[in-house]
Formats: C-alpha cells, structure tokens, sequence
C-alpha cells in the first residue's frame, strides 16, 4: 500500500503533531493473527484498540486483517492509508487524538470470497471475531436460531465456495482449515446478541450440519466461541468530526473514528489456538460472561434503545438532546429502576456507580450520537434489550409499565411518521412488512398495538397473548398518540 504525503499513513507518522499518539511499534513485522469480519467503526474504537495496546507491548503475532461483508468504503477508505486510522477520544474535557495501526489490510467479501477464504486459513490466524450487527447471524432474535429461509443461508448452502453470510463463511473456513490439516481458530462474536458465544456456536453447527453431517459434528464438538461483552459508544463518523481532525492532524483522515473515554470488554477465556494478552489493555477475563452481559444489555442497551425512539419521535436529534429533557432522562432512571431487580450481578459489582456513570456517558454533549443511528434494526435488537427484563418481571408478577412504553415507542417509530408529522427513514430487516402492518392499522393504539405484537420474530409465541404485556403496550401507546413521547416519558417516570 502506498500513501500520499497529505494523507495519513506510513509516511505522514513522523509529521504529526507531538500530541497525538501513534504505534511505537514495527508495524513490517507484525503478523496477521486476527481476521476480523464486519470492519465497522465499533471495531476499529473497539477490539483494535485494544489490540494495538498488545502489540505495543512486544507481542507483534496479532495484527488484524479486516473484511467488510458488504460494502468496499472501510476497504476504500483505509487501504490508501496503509490500514491506519485516527482514534479521537470527547468528553466535556475536551478531545484526544490517537493513530491506530493494528488493521494491516481490508478485504471486501463479494468482490473476493476466494481471497478471503485464503486468508482464514493462513496458519497464523488464530480468532476470527466478528460485528456484524444482530441481523448479521441470519437467526430468529426470539428464539435465536439459524433462519434457514434467509436468502444469504440458502446461497451459501448451494455455493459454499462463494459464500455471502458470516455464518457461510466461518463454516466454509473452518472445513478448509480442518482438511489442511490447520489448527482451528476461535469465532469471537463482539456483537450484542444474548448469550452471544452459545448462540453463534449454535447458528453454526447448526449451518455445518446442513452443509454435512460429519461437519456439523466436527463444529459441535471442536470448535469453540467464547462469550464476550462490549461497551462503547461509537456515534457514525461526520464530515464535521473529519474536518476538525485533518486541521488538528495536518493531513487527511478518510475515516477517523470519534468515541467516549469508557471502554469496556469482558471475555471468557476459551480459545483454542492462544489469544492476545487483552487483559494488558484493560480487558477482563473471566470463566462466566453472563452477569456483565445481562447488566449491561439491559441497563445501558435497554434504556439507549428507549430513548432514542422516544427522543427521535420528539425531535431530539441526538441522545444529549434527549437526555436535556428532563421527562425522557426521568423516564430512563426508572427504567434502570424496573431493570435492576432482574439482574444477577457479577462478582463485586457496584450497580449504583454503573448506572451513574451510564447517566453519564448519555449526557456527553462532545459525542453527537444520533437517535436515528440507534433506532436501526429494531426488530433484531428489541428481543435482549427489553424483552427478556419483560418476561423475567411478568414472572415475578411485577408492573412492566415502563418497559412497554420503550416498546410502543418503537411501534410508533416504525410506523413510519414521527410527531412532527415527518417521515422516519426506517431501517430495518423487516421495514418492509412492518410498514404495511403499521399502514393497514393506521395510528391507532388498539390495532397497530396487537397488528405489531403479532411478529414473532421479535416478540415470539408467549408475549402477544400476554394479557398484562398486550395491555400495558397498548395503553402506551395510546399514550403515546395522545400526549407525545415527551409528556408520557415523564407520565411514566412517576408511575409508583
């Protein structure tokens, strides 16, 4: 890779300014460890920052090459820049700028999946992980199975040497691998799925099972997929936030990557090829994820999805502006209040002081983090974040008031109309069905509530004939319609 001298990459490192940080270290002789599927920006803030803290420390066996499953423009934008990126860490205090360079190279899947096959069977690879997204997994989110009807399954399953899907591809990898004689490496899924080791592990052995018997034996029994837990938030990079970086670094950035302070990944322990030393960069091992995941899926991942849908259908562009009105921020503390009692906490853990510094991290004006953004893929996101605290407090026989007004506001938001009366640009795996369920029930609480209720792949077979859930998400609703997310927000926050 070449880069121009008023562009970032090798070349410009020397130039930069003495403030911002950058590798210390021969990035010629790392070796490529790490494949790494879905180069988003959650990664690049993420794992690879992370990773980069390894190999300063010596170890170079974890260089990380990149494969985006869809579309070139990480590849387009990072391969003239020699796979470095700009890291810029806000908050109130101000911003810090650093150089990552863990990425050596970006593939594009469709343009290649020959060459990316090759790639995870180079022997020194040794984890493949993995974000993706939810809908990346080709699974039901209620019941968190392989959907073997989704059209990137059935492709893969009939050209396994082409493979679409991240499933098709591990699979295909993994007997490759496996008929060469190679060590197996570890899938490590860093997306927010429940459970999310067990549930790819099913997914698959599930899909190798399919492809053959032998096969899916082979995944069931040899291949391990730790469980892990992420947190940071990463907002979509803006032409403002490239602009301010390239004047303070004196060369262009294609892609930096804006992110908080906080930086949280727990990781159980179980690779079957050797690991980086993550925990030197702050990264917890354990033997049990479940508690962490369960903490922060429904504390923070619960509450974000909530007031993004009633942020955004109230206007509030950004998730600090939804936390400045004071019904929504209310509303989100109650709602850490009805979640809490269902959570099975980890060793030590102080909920008070997490739940604080989540308030926190909302209210971080320097992040500019777009309700619209977290709306995405709803469908795929409501089952972790939301619906198993509802399931577990309609066990307990406790109110799930709350919880049902984050899901009526997303059955107003996917309606397609925010309260201004302006469109909502959707998007979603199924926006296309839940757009005409929601045009056949019109804006009204007592058919658009059970209309949506009725999809099962979100909501399953047991919460749509619910009579306590049917009833507190349609009054929500209705709520909703009546007074606005702003005004029912607070309604609900004082609820006793």
């Amino acid at each position: 890779m070449t880069s121009s001298p008023r562009r970032l990459g090798t070349a410009a490192l020397a130039g930069l300014p003495a403030s911002v940080a950058r590798p210390g270290y021969d990035r010629s002789a790392v070796a490529t460890g790490i494949v790494h599927l879905g180069i988003g920006a959650f990664h690049r803030a993420h794992q690879a920052v992370c990773t980069d803290d390894v190999l300063a420390t010596g170890d170079r066996r974890w260089g990380i090459l990149g494969a985006s499953l869809r579309s070139p423009d990480t590849r387009d934008a990072l391969v003239p820049q020699d796979g470095l990126y700009t890291l810029s860490v806000r908050d109130s205090d101000g911003e810090a700028l650093r150089v990552i360079g863990a990425v050596q190279d970006v593939l594009v899947a469709p343009e290649s999946p020959s060459a990316l096959l090759d790639a995870l069977c180079r022997p020194s690879v040794a984890i493949v992980s993995l974000t993706v997204t939810e809908k990346g997994y080709c699974h039901d989110p209620a019941t968190g199975r392989l959907d073997e009807s989704h059209p990137d399954i059935v492709h893969d399953l009939a050209h396994p040497g082409a493979p679409r899907s991240a499933i098709g591809i591990l699979a295909r990898a993994i007997a490759r691998r496996r008929a060469e004689g190679l060590a197996p490496f570890t899938p490590l899924c860093c997306d927010n799925l429940p459970a999310n080791g067990r549930t790819l592990h099913r997914i698959l052995s599930r899909f190798a099972a399919l492809v053959s018997p032998d096969l899916g034996a082979y995944v069931e029994g040899e291949i391990a997929c730790p469980e892990t837990m992420v947190d940071r938030i990463v907002p979509a990079t803006t032409d403002e936030d490239r602009g301010r970086i390239a004047a303070a670094l004196g060369v262009e950035d294609a892609w930096p990557i804006v992110t908080e302070p906080f930086l949280q990944w727990v990781i159980e322990d179980r690779f079957l090829s050797g690991r980086p030393a993550w925990e030197a960069a702050g990264a917890t091992l354990v033997s049990e994820v479940a508690p962490y995941e369960t903490m922060k899926l429904r504390l923070l991942n619960g509450s974000h999805s909530s007031l993004a849908y009633l942020g955004y259908l109230s206007g509030c562009e950004t998730v600090a502006a939804a936390m400045a009105e004071p019904g929504i921020a209310a509303f989100v503390e109650a709602l850490m209040d009805d979640s809490t009692p269902t959570l099975t906490l980890p060793p030590g853990a102080d909920v008070a002081g997490y739940r604080r510094s989540l308030i926190d991290r909302f209210r971080n004006t320097a992040l500019k983090h777009r309700t619209w953004q977290i709306a995405m893929d709803g469908t795929q996101k409501l089952p972790q974040r939301l619906l198993g605290t509802v399931r577990d407090r309609l066990a307990r026989g406790l109110p799930v008031d709350r919880h049902a007004l984050g899901v009526a506001a997303w059955m107003r938001y996917v309606s397609g109309t925010d309260e201004a009366g302006k469109p909502i640009d959707v998007r979603d795996p199924l926006a296309a069905d839940l757009a005409v369920l929601a045009r056949e029930a019109g804006p009204v609480a007592d058919r658009l509530a059970p209309a949506l209720l009725g999809v099962r792949a979100v909501f399953g077979d047991d919460l749509p004939g619910h009579p306590r859930f049917r009833a507190a998400v349609t009054s929500a609703l209705d709520a909703l319609y009546r007074q606005g997310s702003k005004a029912t927000a607070a309604e609900y926050a004082r609820l006793s």
